[in-house]
């Protein structure tokens, strides 16, 4: 049994092609993952690098403690069972089973202990004297399940293995697949295209798109919460209903408008308090997302109901204790075709509804889902990455939610008067004086979201440990915060220190003992070049570059060096740059260096001025390969 550990896993094909880009994950042991998307997705040969039967272009996989990149398949201790069965057409099924094991030498008895022992799990003990073209798909599958389970391995692979099955029979093999999982009580790694595969089999889901992971989490929370459209829409049956429309604060609500129709809705604005100002300026389009089972059309549930919109029938699917309705919230629209007006509403059977008939529909508007424009993204995250906050700067003072805060000097050019701040929701520290109360505390994708109360008004805090519900003393971190008044805009701290280098080797004499004298003799030594400047490679930056590179590419390619303003120091050699001013945040203290054509920030503790060396702390190094944009540490 094992845990496998994928970090920053690359697959680029020689035309540059990238098949699946900057895979990360933690595979719990006893896991039951699915890998689920389109065609192409990159899904599969996510599954064939873990079997070893891919090259891995970048990064490292671990199965348990062991780093498997370059371990032979055979040797990875994994089983995989395939689409098409492949099985030998001329073996009998208890040959077939016990095929790998003879491969191994393993003696007579133990292969026939174990062919045994699968056959029993698996139901086909009766079926072992026959050939496989005498048995149903379904026995086949059995039997290419048998002679994966046989090797007893650390992680089980599947890889569409129910696909070639009827719908009847993938339901029974989805039952079978789970039981067996719970027997062996071992790691599964499942490939399908079917999300209704995905959603009643996997512990937790892996969702790709174009080499892409869009999103990992467990079913329940992939159907709520999902995390941009693609998922939203690939995720759940029928496919979610996506209109485009604005939505404007007015007070305590949010009119929500419906583009190409006359539909509104008023909410309160409670319902979207984690979504950023931006999208509530009546101006910015998003795409607002409403399933099937999210819609109305009970006359009772409509009556109750404050959030209604007209829709006129096209036509219905009777699915014999329920029913599909396609409509349009255009009244001239045509719900035949998916638009973005057409909408889908299940319906039970005790209410008739006509085709070509106008009817008020009633939205639940806790399951309602927006995304951006653009980015597809949502607009409502589990976990908010910002506060929008109104306040007035006013003698050298922040004022705010009823309470107040000295700017720091970077900030006290701000001119006096009102405006707002966006607050990140990490920008809230639990070591200040602020007086809050902390409503509620929710673990969250492995964070903490903080619930916080401050002058009567909500706000949103995201740690990485638990905090009582209650009292609590809080503070801002003023360097992550956005503030403007009137003309006036004081962004963020840069906090990404990148610097563009190359990869280098030197031919050098270096001091050796031979026979208990020193000697001279040649060596290679590979350095890393940032602005003329030469720093000795560290063994496992060098290691991964060398793994991930082919050695024409090594010393040819750009790359980027990535840290924070705490890994790297101002002293006597280094980097050259020029320090441009100081950013005092209070506690904190940061020198703006001016290296080429950038300018990143520093902390540090003394004065410092004018031309200044950058020292790079390497063992804290991100290393990105610049040319394929392929994350390597």
């Amino acid at each position: 049994m094992a845990s496998l550990s994928l970090k920053h896993i690359y697959k680029v094909y020689p035309n540059g092609v990238k098949a699946v880009s900057d895979f990360c994950m933690e595979i719990a042991d006893k896991e039951f993952i699915v890998f689920v998307g389109p065609s192409g997705c990159g899904k599969s040969t996510m599954l064939r690098m873990i079997a070893g039967l891919e090259d891995i272009s970048a990064g490292e996989l671990s199965i348990g403690d062991t780093v498997v990149n370059d371990v032979e398949p055979k040797d990875r201790d994994v089983a995989m069972v395939f689409q098409n069965y492949a099985l030998y057409p001329h073996m009998s099924v208890y040959e077939n089973i016990a095929f790998g094991l003879r491969v191994r030498k393993m003696s007579n008895a133990e292969i026939h202990e174990r062919v045994l022992q699968a056959s029993e799990i698996l139901g086909i003990k009766d079926y072992l004297d026959r050939k496989p073209k005498e048995m149903s798909g379904g026995q086949r599958q059995r039997v290419s399940l048998g002679r994966a389970i046989v090797r007893d391995p650390k992680v089980m692979l599947l890889d569409e293995p129910l696909s070639n099955l009827d719908a009847k029979l993938r339901t029974q093999m989805r039952a079978e697949i789970l039981k067996l999982h719970a027997k062996l009580n071992t790691t599964f790694i499942y490939v399908t295209h079917d999300q209704v595969e995905a959603m009643t089999m996997g512990t937790r889901i892996v969702v790709m798109k174009n080499g892409f992971v869009q999103q990992i989490d467990t079913p329940k929370n992939l159907y709520l919460y999902p995390g941009n459209k693609f998922v939203a829409g690939f995720i759940g049956t029928p496919q979610m209903s996506f209109f485009e429309g604005t939505m404007t604060k007015n007070g305590d609500k949010v009119d929500i408008a419906f583009k190409y129709s006359e539909a509104k809705i008023s909410v309160p604005y409670e319902q979207l308090i984690k979504v950023r100002p931006k999208y509530l300026d009546g101006k910015t389009e998003v795409y607002i997302g409403i399933r099937s089972e999210d819609i109305t059309l009970d006359p009772d549930a409509v009556a109750a109901s404050p959030y209604k919109i007209k829709v006129v029938i096209s036509h219905i699917e009777e699915l014999g204790d329920e029913s599909l309705i396609y409509g349009d919230i255009n009244m001239q629209g045509d719900g035949y075709v998916e638009s973005s007006t057409r909408v889908i509403i299940k319906a039970g059977f005790q209410h008739e509804y006509l085709a070509g008939q106008v009817y008020e529909a009633a939205i639940n508007i806790d399951r309602m889902h927006f995304f951006d424009k653009e980015t597809e993204e949502t607009i409502v995250p589990r976990l908010p990455e910002v506060n929008d906050v109104d306040c007035e700067v006013k003698n050298g003072k922040m004022h705010f939610l009823g309470t107040s805060l000295p700017l720091p000097p970077a900030l006290v050019s701000c001119p006096e008067g009102k405006g707002n701040m966006l607050l990140p929701s990490n920008a809230l520290r639990f070591d200040g004086e602020l007086k809050a109360k902390v409503v509620s505390c929710e673990q969250i994708l492995g964070k903490y979201l903080v619930s916080l109360e401050l002058g009567g008004r909500r706000l949103f805090a995201v740690t990485d440990e638990p905090k009582e519900v209650g009292a609590a003393k809080i503070g801002i971190d003023c360097k992550r915060i956005t503030l403007s008044v009137g003309e006036a805009k004081f962004e963020p701290m840069e906090e990404l220190v990148r610097f563009e280098g190359t990869f280098e080797k030197k031919k050098e004499k270096v001091d050796t003992e031979v026979r208990g004298k020193i000697k001279k003799k040649d060596a290679i030594n590979f350095y890393l070049g940032i602005q003329g400047q030469h720093f000795p490679a560290p063994e496992f930056i060098a290691k991964k570059v060398f793994a991930t590179l082919a050695p024409r590419e090594v010393f040819s390619s750009p790359f980027y060096y990535d840290f924070t303003p705490y890994d790297v120091t101002i002293g006597k050699e280094g980097v050259p740059g020029t320090v441009e001013s100081i950013a005092d945040y209070g506690d904190e203290k940061f020198a703006k260096v001016r290296v080429g054509d950038k300018v990143v920030c520093i902390r540090t503790d003394s004065p410092v001025s004018g031309q200044v060396c950058l020292a790079p702390d390497f063992d804290k190094a991100g290393v990105v390969e610049a040319k394929r944009g392929i994350k390597l540490i």
